[in-house]
């Protein structure tokens, strides 16, 4: 008898494919079941026996993995870089390799960067609905502007973390003439062949203009940036998270817009996503919020997509690629 075709199920497609995207990289390689969204109480059914099971932030707990219906599971594929929805002792307990998606989104990452920060430094949006209510057709003036604004030239960039996007932030930045302050946590010192000043935490808290982070959350991350810190940054300083939103107490970022010790600031992460209702950002002043969009450029989920079905082909071909948790 000929071999079954391979079960594939995707629980939580929409978010990477709202429809602008192929599955038909997956569906060459099996039968594809995609759902767009999968409730905790349908996943046991959902993963009834599917071989691989790819997901983005449905859960896979260690009570999933091991109970009846995942019995055929041999490989999970995240659909995204992260991967702390996936119990991964738990699928390495089992030979299951899970495997991530750790280098497409790069660019889109280093520019909603610039993006927050030229909003902080011209407020455009404002301004578009400032001329649009018919505030130019009635000015005495020829030219108006209802914040101050800011010119990125000279100024310093303080970024945390120097891996691939904290190194292409920092070439953005030194593209508009900003001096490029980098942590160096090793305490090496200059970079041969790099034109940026790779500095101390304190001195880059204590002279940094904007403050960039680009670390992972870690339990040394977590809450780094918080009352204690923030009161060793310079005065009006601009800080933005497009990283992980449990790197900061998100209280004292709040406190700190309201005093004005932060000038500004933008993020496009939080502690908890969606937020809660009471999430103290939501009404800080002078910060600008968008959910989690750093990654979802067209060019990026194409790239997300593609590299998650060469994944899941070099598994099946014996050869696994990006698994978090080794060969």
């Amino acid at each position: 008898m000929p071999e079954k075709p391979l079960n594939i199920v995707v629980l939580d497609g929409y978010t990477l494919n709202p429809g602008d995207l192929s599955w038909d990289g997956f569906a060459k390689l099996g039968k594809i079941t995609v759902h767009d969204r999968t409730s905790p109480e349908e996943i046991r059914q959902r993963i009834r026996g599917a071989q691989i099971v790819m997901t983005n932030k449905t859960p896979l707990t260690a009570e999933t993995l091991n109970c009846p219906e995942a019995a055929d599971l041999r490989y999970i594929g995240v659909l995204a870089t992260g991967y702390n929805i996936v119990d991964v002792q738990a699928a390495k307990h089992r030979g299951i390799p899970v495997t991530n998606v750790p280098t497409y989104g790069t660019d889109s990452v280093a520019q909603i960067v610039f993006a927050h920060l030229l909003e902080i430094c011209h407020h455009v949006g404002a301004h578009d609905a400032a001329v649009r209510s018919g505030e130019w057709v009635s000015s005495k003036d020829y030219s108006f502007w209802h914040f101050p604004l800011i010119e990125l030239a000279g100024k310093k960039l303080g970024i945390i973390g120097f891996g691939r996007i904290g190194a292409r932030v920092a070439q953005i930045g030194q593209a508009f003439g900003m001096e490029i302050l980098v942590l160096d946590r090793q305490g090496r010192g200059q970079r041969e062949g790099l034109p940026y000043n790779f500095v101390s935490l304190e001195t880059l808290y204590k002279t940094s203009d904007v403050i960039t982070l680009h670390c992972p959350q870690t339990p040394e991350t977590q809450g780094l940036i918080c009352a204690e810190s923030i009161s060793r940054m310079k005065d009006g300083v601009i800080l933005l998270n497009m990283s992980r939103g449990g790197l900061i107490n998100e209280q004292d970022l709040a406190d700190s817009l309201r005093s004005g010790k932060i000038a500004a600031a933008g993020v496009d992460v939080l502690s908890a996503e969606p937020p809660m209702a009471d999430n103290p950002l939501l009404t800080a002043p002078n910060l600008f919020i968008t959910p989690h969009i750093a990654w979802a450029p067209w060019e990026a989920r194409a790239r997300l997509m593609e590299i998650a079905v060469e994944n899941l082909e070099h598994f099946l071909q014996g050869d696994p690629v990006n698994v978090v948790w080794g060969k």
